[in-house]
C-alpha cells in the first residue's frame, strides 16, 4: 500500500471486472476496497463481520434475509449502509454501479455461506476468474 494519496476514480478506471473487488489501502486490520457491479450478485452471509457498503457511483439495491423476514434496501448515490454479521443478503446494481467496502483482510465477497458459485468466479476469493 502506497502512503501516497490515492484517486478512487483511478483505481476504479484500471480493471473492468464485475463483482471483484480490489483493495487500494488498509486501515489497520481492515481491507477498502471497490468494486464495479451490474446485474445480481450471489445470497451469502459473512458470519463473522459487518460488511460496510458506500455508493460512490450509480444505485446499489441489498436483499436482506432477516428473522423478520426479507426486505430490500436502496442505496442511491453517496449512501452508506452496513449488512449485519449473520445476515444473509444478496447486492444488485440494475446499472452499472461503483461501490466501497471496508472489511476485515482476507474476507471472500462471496461470503462464509453461499449460493452456488457461477463458473466464472473464483470461489476463494469471489473474484471473476481471468481478470
Amino acid at each position: 500500500m502506497s502512503n501516497e494519496p490515492l484517486s478512487l476514480s483511478h483505481a476504479l478506471a484500471s480493471f473492468d471486472a464485475l463483482w471483484s473487488p480490489r483493495i487500494v489501502t488498509r486501515v489497520n486490520d481492515y481491507d477498502v476496497r471497490v468494486a464495479k457491479v451490474e446485474g445480481e450478485h450471489l445470497w451469502h452471509v459473512h458470519d463473522d463481520t459487518d460488511e460496510f457498503f458506500l455508493v460512490l457511483d450509480g444505485e446499489l439495491h441489498i436483499s436482506l434475509r432477516e428473522p423478520a423476514g426479507e426486505r430490500t434496501v436502496l442505496l442511491p448515490r453517496g449512501a452508506v449502509f452496513t449488512v449485519p454479521r449473520g445476515t444473509e443478503h444478496k447486492p444488485y446494481a440494475p446499472s452499472p454501479t461503483a461501490i466501497l467496502l471496508f472489511e476485515p483482510t482476507g474476507t471472500p465477497s462471496v461470503g462464509d455461506r453461499h449460493d452456488e458459485i457461477p463458473e466464472h468466479v473464483d470461489s476463494t476469493t469471489g473474484h471473476a476468474l481471468g481478470t
